[in-house]
Formats: structure tokens, sequence, C-alpha cells
């Protein structure tokens, strides 16, 4: 069975990077952007980051521009970008594609693991009518339905949960803590 440490990656100078290099660790995968309304996520990302990587717990972070080009700028600007206005200190690799003939295989693999079961509270009511679009375009190749969707992977490289963006970051963190002190 294939798991997130049998992928390869690219990080931000566009080299190859195996992630073969996090097992044993607990990981959260997440498709970000810097223009998106979810933007706000690196606060709350970043904290995690820091209490618990001594515990053996990674952020991956993979810009993607596939959603209302919330993501337009280079890998450079990004990165800059999230440093100076979040303080963001987790990897941050290649800007990818999430959907179509394109998608990061990671991604695809993710998502076919983990796939979409909707989105919660007002913002993901507004989020409907843009994944029906979505779909549309990519059809079954909409693998992810919108930026700041996050993946929590086990220290054997499992995938184990999906996080929407409309789901409170307390959840999020509270699944992580659990899985990183298991």
């Amino acid at each position: 069975m294939k798991t997130v440490f049998d992928f390869t990656v690219k990080d931000m100078e566009g080299k190859e990077v195996s992630l073969s290099q996090y097992k044993g660790k607990v990981l959260l995968i997440v498709n970000t952007a810097t223009g998106c309304g979810f933007t706000p996520h690196y606060e709350p990302l970043e904290e995690m980051y820091a209490d618990l990587r001594d515990k053996g717990f990674e952020i991956l972070d993979f810009p993607c521009n596939q959603f209302a080009g919330q993501a337009p700028g280079t890998n450079e600007e990004i990165h800059d970008y999230c440093t100076i206005h979040f303080g963001a200190d987790f990897p941050q690799f290649d800007k990818i594609e999430v959907n179509g003939d394109n998608a990061e295989p990671l991604f695809v693999h993710l998502a076919t693991e983990k796939p979409f079961e909707g989105f919660n509270g007002l913002k993901g009511i507004a989020l409907n009518a843009a994944d029906k679009a979505n779909n549309k375009k990519f059809g079954d190749k909409a693998y992810i339905r919108w930026n700041f969707t996050k993946f929590l992977v086990d220290r054997e490289g499992k995938v184990v949960a999906r996080f929407e963006p409309t789901v409170d970051m307390k959840k999020v963190r509270a699944a992580v803590e659990e899985l990183v002190n298991a």
C-alpha cells in the first residue's frame, strides 16, 4: 500500500525532495494561497508548528493558484509574504496544481485516501457556488475544493483525516495534538 512517504515533490527552488525524510513524523499537508479569505489560517498553523514540532510534527505548505488566482506570486514572493506577515517557519514547497490533468500526484493520493465530504458553516455556503464551477471545470479530477484544505498524516504515512478550510482551526489542532501525543 502506497503511503505519503513514497512521494517525491519539489521544494521552492525546484529541487526534488523525497517525503520519506519525514518518516516517523506527524504531518499536516496544506494547499495554500496568500490572497485567500482563509490566509489568516497561517497564524494558527504557525502557532501549532512552533508548539509541536519538537514532538515530531511538520507542516508541509504547497501554494496553489487554481482557486480564483489567489496565489499569483513566485515561490520567493509567496515565501516572503508568509514569513513577513505570519512568521511562517514550516517548509514551503513549489507552487503546484491540485486539480486536473497536471495535479500534483501527492494531492491526488491525499484526496483519494480522504475524499471531499462537504463544507460547513456560513463560509461553506459561499464556497458551494465556487465548488460547482470547480467541478464543472475539472470533473472527476476536482480533488481539492478550495485553498487551505488540510490533510493529517500519521507517523507511518497514512492519511487519517481531511479538513476543509471551513473547519475551525481549533478542531484541526485538537486532532493534530491527539495524533502527536499518541
